[in-house]
């Protein structure tokens, strides 16, 4: 990656709300990634830790009333001559007429075009992502599994979402009524003030798709909050996908050693900048929580509140199982390879 780009793409800005035949392929995604993402977040909404530093602040693609004004030409005059006042360089010297075309098309589709779905249209994940980031993460933490905070100070202990008792007895009924009227003698408190019932179900079911693929077969389940039972460090990869470990070593070593290391253990080249620091998979906390789903899961998805970009816009599914498939066996397992 180069050197400057924590000084660029504050305001990849501005696009025409159409061109509905655009396809992106996997080299813009791959492009917005490398160059992009660091400042204006692999979401496009900003939410980069390069947000902290810069003013004004990367732009948000995702925000209505900037979907509402935008227009095609003046995005690819911003990425063409950078953006007078801001962060934003101009890329000119870097990429030609056609990529510039590109990746604004790939703004516009991917998120300006998302910005203008109905709020709590659950269709629209970031929507819900936010939502969690803001109101939920504090006290549930990032990844589903209880704050430290929370876990150390508060009375009730926050609900660990991935744990085996959750997927045994949290049903979707259940946690929409939590959510929306709060869960009495403990500090979970109702947000149908805040939240309309179109987005108290699509944050369920956005906890539900993030954090709770279930761990272990129903006959096998134990009520437990344990993170390790019945066959959970042997789950398979979703969609009936095989891992390939040497296919996944030569993907990790040229996309991943930046931030995790060539020993996995989160201190690559890059990790010196970013906060918080990328995972340690040698941890044996981390190595107790992980196994091929919620590694497969991570790097589709990304992780909130992390710079762990969502690989799913530049990998396919058989890549991500493969990078997955490597990292459990070589550091979450510590298994030699086959």
């Amino acid at each position: 990656m180069k050197s400057g780009v924590l000084i660029s793409i504050v305001i990849l800005g501005s696009l025409l709300v159409g061109n509905a035949t655009f396809a992106a392929t996997d080299a813009v995604r791959k492009r917005y990634s490398e160059y992009c993402s660091v400042c204006h977040g692999d979401r496009g909404d900003g939410r980069s830790h390069a947000q902290q530093g810069l003013v004004p602040p990367p732009r948000d693609f995702t925000d209505q009333a900037f979907a509402a004004t935008v227009t095609r030409d003046r995005i690819i005059a911003a990425i063409t001559n950078g953006v007078p006042g801001t962060a934003m360089i101009a890329w000119a010297t870097e990429f030609d007429d056609a990529a510039i075309g590109e990746l604004a098309d790939y703004v516009l589709d991917e998120f300006v075009k998302g910005a203008q779905k109905i709020p709590g249209d659950v269709r629209n994940p970031d929507e819900f992502a936010q939502i969690y980031r803001e109101s939920c993460s504090v006290c549930h933490g990032d990844d589903g599994t209880g704050a430290r905070w929370g876990q150390e100070s508060l009375s009730t202990k926050p609900r660990d979402f991935t744990s085996v008792a959750s997927q045994a007895e949290l049903t979707r009924d259940r946690m929409i009524v939590s959510v929306a009227n709060g869960r009495p003698g403990t500090p979970m408190p109702g947000f149908a003030s805040q939240l309309n019932p179109q987005q108290v179900e699509g944050i369920v079911d956005f906890i539900r798709a993030r954090f709770m693929r279930p761990v272990v077969a129903a006959d096998t389940a134990v009520a437990s909050d344990a993170h390790i039972g019945g066959n959970y460090q042997d789950q398979p990869f979703p969609h009936d996908l095989g891992g390939h470990f040497e296919r996944g070593r030569a993907l990790y070593f040229v996309n991943c050693v930046e931030c995790h290391g060539t020993s996995g253990d989160g201190n690559g080249p890059r990790a010196y900048f970013i906060f918080p620091k990328p995972r340690n998979f040698r941890d044996p906390a981390t190595q107790r929580t992980l196994n091929r789903p919620r590694l497969y899961s991570g790097i589709a998805d990304g992780v909130i509140g992390r710079e762990m970009p969502a690989w799913s816009k530049v990998f396919s599914e058989q890549d991500i199982a493969d990078v997955a498939e490597f990292v459990y066996r070589e550091f979450i397992t510590a298994n030699p390879a086959e």
